[in-house]
């Protein structure tokens, strides 16, 4: 029988390990979308061509099959988390929210996937709700990817979140998460106009074919100005917030942004030169998750209950942090 001790230990280690098997499932799911797989299983869900087992014998099903079977590992391992969570940890804690919602991003990860495949917007459909649908998908991804990431956060020690009283703090990170889901989306929608009408040259890319050309070439010019503005920004307000929560996780976290987001810059910059091949297209949306899950981390420790405030003198008579008493 194992102490509560030893439970929380091993309930730590998997709840990390759960994040990362999610990563190479999200890189996969790109692969789908970059080889036009969606279609692989034609418009059967949650069957594959009408079958439990299909046949192999066609690449794009291989490719598809195989996102369906991590993907449910995903459904699997995160009702386990739930269930370890309910095991390890007493009513009302917060690992169990954290895992709770980590299932129900993942119900409705596959669910808005299902969506994809019945509405047949995969493969090669050019339309808005095609857009639409992978920018909701973007979004499931990234809230369950957060939702993963304070599970682990908060069954390896890190304080409960305090939304009240953060002033500025709490604003400012507000700003920088969804600023993050917004270039996400808009990344999201760039790597499908990518897929569907490559672009014959750098200058195609940044100078789309007139009027003529398709909305989705339209849209990818302005992703890398949103990226580099918005990115700056996070950066900003990482050492700003480090700078008011002076607590060495907060100054490490934030120093974890930076170095991810100039990676993530030149990553991005050879995609454009290089003209978005998919190994180039893997690594951008692998630093892109890496860069959410820094900021997830930069949020939950700067707003913990505990977080220590950074005092300014001279501010009023009996105020001590620069919030001011709460």
């Amino acid at each position: 029988m194992l102490t509560e001790s030893q439970s929380r230990v091993r309930f730590r280690r998997f709840a990390w390990f759960v994040l990362l098997y999610n990563l190479p499932v999200i890189l996969w799911g790109a692969v789908v979308r970059a080889t036009g797989s969606g279609a692989g299983c034609n418009d059967h869900w949650p069957l594959c061509d009408g079958s439990v087992l299909p046949s192999l014998a066609d690449t794009h099903r291989v490719i598809e099959f195989t996102h369906r079977i991590s993907s449910g590992l995903v459904l699997v391992l995160s009702s386990l988390l739930l269930w370890g969570a309910l095991k390890a940890f007493p009513k009302g804690h917060v690992v169990r929210l954290g895992a709770a919602l980590s299932l129900g991003f993942t119900v409705s990860e596959a669910l808005v996937g299902a969506g994809l495949v019945l509405f047949k917007l995969v493969a090669h459909d050019q339309s808005v709700y095609r857009a639409i649908a992978i920018s909701v998908h973007l979004t499931n991804t990234f809230l369950l990817l957060a939702s993963l990431t304070l599970t682990a956060w908060w069954a390896s020690g890190g304080e409960r979140v305090q939304a009240r009283g953060q002033g500025a703090v709490g604003g400012l990170l507000a700003a920088a998460l969804l600023g993050a889901i917004v270039v996400g989306i808009t990344g999201a929608i760039t790597a499908l106009g990518d897929t569907l009408f490559p672009a014959r040259s750098f200058a195609e890319i940044g100078a789309p074919v007139g009027s003529a050309a398709h909305f989705l070439q339209h849209l990818r010019v302005y992703h890398p100005y949103a990226a580099v503005s918005v990115g700056t920004a996070a950066v900003a307000i990482a050492w700003l917030v480090a700078a008011l929560r002076p607590s060495d996780a907060v100054k490490s976290l934030a120093f974890g942004v930076t170095m991810l987001f100039a990676i993530q810059v030149g990553v991005g910059f050879m995609n454009l030169f290089m003209r978005a091949p998919v190994p180039m297209q893997l690594a951008h949306l692998l630093i892109a998750d890496g860069l959410w899950i820094a900021l997830v981390l930069l949020s939950a420790a700067a707003c913990a209950v505990n977080a220590p405030r950074a005092v300014m003198f001279g501010r009023r008579a009996g105020a001590e942090t620069l919030e001011g008493t709460h």
